[in-house]
């Protein structure tokens, strides 16, 4: 891979470009499903191929191929070089990259049960007990269990010096039941909704989950919302679990703070961010003292968690709001220096070789408080409790947003009281994230894993965990979706 690598390298410097990588990537995936007491798929593919970026004429120019010979890489860089040229021609400005260290290292996922070695019937076996479970009352019309594998085998050189060999690996699994009766329809999913819990680990991970152990309640408590009143209207103190916090904050700081959004090179399809670079610097209150909010990409099983990102840059920590503070953006070599900063965060990512690195979400967590979780449904006196994204819609500017979740319940008097169904909240971001006043301790904290973020023109998959606990927002406009 190497020799190929230098090819493409050398040849973007004697076509006269002034900066030049590539990744060649080897990616496997194996995706696996059971519904309603059959088997719904079983599904293995795997891909190689290089994605080639130069800049030239202070342009960006970018070629892709599958076929890994000498004479391929060397027309596909000339390829990359050439467009570079033609956009060159419509530039506003010549593309400008951080400085950065040059590394030559070897990075790997830590795993301890390579999922990829562990038998069909295994993982049937167990989709299967869960699946009967779930399907044992009438009402229970779907039972949908599945499991995803994925392994990326990346080599990076660019022509400033570098070479990194990655292997990223993750996992995943979850199941949902639908339960049908009483003029409704209500579903319930474990650990999460959206096919389950993902991280960046081994098989190891589905053998640690509690999934043959909760599917009783999840059944149960879908056919108990067929019965259970609508949540109530009006401003109430809101607590929310984990399941339903992580799409919060991918949402509404996740997405608000990728750089390429706010300097508009997303309006077109995703749209753009309120957290505009006058803010970045000046004190702009994001959130309550309580709100610490970390991106992190060497976090123990992140799904953006690596060694570098796809500019060659290692993987690091660092604040995007600090004691409610907006601290930080997301960034990439090209970006990073439209806000004064010498160095790129390493959130430049890419889905494959087929496609253009770019700024994607890194691994983003809220910081954990203090509270017991018994203790803060005590301290609560008219509140709900929801968790388990169910919908989601917020603004182009990542402001008024609105979720609904799969379960609430009501606290009335520091009691945790009835089941009620279609929880839904509304809010605009700072407002919301200001309100925050409770935050619970580690020992409830989860790393959650997103595997499926849309971005891009054509459109990009990338995978990222959000890290919370449950978390009290006080006076918040709650009611049914």
């Amino acid at each position: 891979m190497k020799e190929l690598c230098n090819v493409a390298l050398d040849t973007a410097k004697n076509l006269g470009a002034t900066y030049a990588d590539i990744r060649i990537i080897n990616f496997r995936t194996e995706d696996i499903q059971v519904r309603n007491g059959k088997a719904g798929g079983f599904e293995q593919s795997e891909s190689l191929g290089a994605g080639i970026r130069v800049i030239a004429n202070g342009a960006w120019g970018f070629a892709c191929t599958g076929k890994l010979t000498q004479e391929e890489i060397v027309r596909t860089t000339t390829l990359a070089v050439e467009i570079a040229r033609a956009s060159a021609i419509l530039k506003k400005e010549d593309i400008q990259l951080t400085k950065e260290k040059t590394y030559v290292d070897f990075w790997q996922t830590p795993f301890v049960i390579d999922p990829f070695a562990v038998s069909k019937d295994e993982k049937l076996d167990l989709l299967f007990r869960i699946d009967a479970i779930l399907r044992k009352h009438k009402s229970i019309k779907e039972a949908f269990s599945s499991m995803s594998f994925r392994r990326e085998h990346q080599h990076f050189a660019n022509s400033e010096g570098s070479f990194i060999e990655q292997i990223l690996l993750r996992s995943g699994g979850g199941y949902s039941a639908t339960a049908v009766g009483n003029g409704d329809t209500q579903t319930r999913s474990f650990p999460a909704s959206f096919r389950g819990q993902y991280c960046s680990m081994g098989y190891e991970l589905i053998k640690s989950l509690p999934l043959i152990e909760n599917a009783e309640r999840i059944r149960s408590e879908a056919v108990a919302l067929l019965k259970a009143p609508l949540c109530p209207s009006g401003k109430k103190d809101l607590i929310l679990g984990g399941a339903q916090l992580v799409l919060q904050i991918h949402e509404s700081v996740g997405h608000p703070t990728e750089l390429d959004r706010v300097l508009g090179m997303e309006e077109s399809f995703a749209g753009r961010s309120f957290l505009t670079t006058e803010k970045y610097g000046s004190n702009y209150k994001f959130g309550s003292a309580i709100v610490n909010i970390v991106a992190d990409g060497t976090v123990p099983g992140g799904l953006a968690t690596f060694g570098y990102d796809d500019d060659g840059v290692r993987a690091q920590r660092w604040h995007l709001v600090q004691n409610g503070i907006f601290s930080g953006y997301q960034t990439n070599r090209e970006l990073a220096l439209k806000v004064a900063e010498g160095t790129s965060r390493g959130c430049c990512r890419a889905d494959g070789f087929a496609r253009i690195p770019m700024i994607r979400n890194n691994n983003i967590s809220l910081m954990p408080g203090t509270w017991e979780l018994d203790d803060l449904i005590k301290d609560t006196k008219d509140g709900i409790y929801m968790d388990v994204n169910k919908s989601w819609s917020i603004d182009q500017m990542r402001l008024n947003f609105q979720f609904g979740c799969e379960i609430g319940w009501e606290i009335k008097n520091g009691k945790k009281t009835r089941m009620v169904k279609y929880p839904n909240y509304q809010g605009i971001t700072p407002e919301f994230w200001a309100s925050c006043d409770a935050i619970c301790n580690d020992k409830y904290w989860v790393l959650w894993g997103v595997p499926s973020c849309g971005k891009g023109e054509p459109v990009q998959t990338a995978e990222m965990s959000h890290g919370c606990s449950p978390t009290r927002f006080r006076q918040v406009t709650v009611g049914v979706r």
